[in-house]
């Protein structure tokens, strides 16, 4: 049953309230009214300061460290539930636990799964994020997921580049598809750093697959945590003659002491969004709003429209 003339509403955890505010000044309305109240022993409750019943509530949160940012998330969902919402969407730009898709080793969680199933549980209707780890994630839920890609807003900068001798990298064998995409719609070579890792954020070995002798090029990964693979592809690529060395990655966690790493590397620019609020700042790093798109798509969501065109690369 589709509810005739259900108001829509956006609102915002704690943590992504800097990009919902931007979000909602594309679309051109206000934030809606949410607080929490926080318990002296870290306990928290998150409430909503205005009416939500039979209204699209829209519940912007990346799910980025710490943890208590998915439990805020589920909260507002269940609180939503509980107040009477027609449908509950929840805008995640950053899909935390993504890297957790399957079982890699014996006796390990599959943290992706339990996460859908934590927010199909709490009562969401509909999820939209970008860009995901693995792709698949989006078969762990039961409920829509819309899977937007920032190739959208990178594609056009690369372009404004204009880089003579361009080669399209991937920093490891997991994210080739997602570089040959870009390499494919540029018509650009290839070119893979494969990596062995003997434990987590701990490269043991790296080479490289290609030509990038005498070329530009740019490096295309899903997200930068410690950056301690693309500083050691970016020192390899370096090596073996190239001239000049960016990385274009949709969520900058950039944990630990990545800042240091990237600073001292023979990286010139390293492009990402906001999805993920940024604790220090770098010359090197330039960083594209995705509130133009996620304020589109909400939109488009709301007023039953096809939202194709938001993945397709213009």
């Amino acid at each position: 049953m589709i509810l005739q003339n259900a108001p829509i509403k956006i609102f915002s955890g704690r943590a992504s309230k800097y990009i919902a505010e931007e979000i909602c000044e594309y679309y051109g309305i206000k934030l809606g009214k949410s607080s929490v109240s926080v318990f002296k022993d870290g306990e928290f409750e998150p409430n909503y300061e205005e009416t939500v019943r039979g209204s699209y509530v829209f519940i912007i949160q990346s799910t980025f460290s710490p943890a208590e940012n998915l439990l805020e998330l589920l909260m507002m969902i269940d609180a939503a539930k509980r107040a009477s919402a027609y449908k509950i969407i929840a805008v995640m730009p950053y899909f935390g636990f993504a890297r957790q898709d399957r079982k890699d080793k014996p006796r390990v969680s599959i943290g992706a799964k339990l996460i859908a199933n934590l927010l199909t549980s709490a009562g969401v209707s509909r999820i939209i994020t970008m860009d995901l780890h693995a792709d698949q994630i989006q078969g762990f839920f039961d409920v829509p997921v819309d899977h937007l890609y920032a190739s959208s807003l990178f594609i056009p900068y690369i372009k404004m580049l204009g880089l003579d001798d361009l080669v399209i990298a991937s920093p490891d064998a997991g994210g080739s598809k997602r570089a040959n995409a870009y390499a494919k719609f540029l018509n650009k070579d290839l070119v893979i750093c494969h990596k062995t890792r003997k434990v987590a954020n701990q490269i043991e070995k790296m080479t490289v697959i290609g030509d990038v002798n005498g070329k530009n090029v740019i490096m295309i990964d899903d997200m930068i945590d410690t950056a301690g693979t693309i500083c050691t592809a970016a020192k390899m690529l370096k090596e073996k003659g190239a001239k000049c060395i960016r990385v274009i990655a949709t969520h900058p966690v950039l944990s630990g002491d990545a800042f240091e790493r990237i600073e001292s590397s023979e990286i010139s620019e390293i492009v990402v969004t906001n999805s993920i609020v940024h604790r220090r700042t770098s010359e090197k790093i330039t960083v594209l709003s995705i509130a133009d798109l996620f304020s589109d798509v909400i939109k488009k969501i709301y007023n039953c429209q096809s939202i194709s065109s938001n993945f397709i690369i213009q």
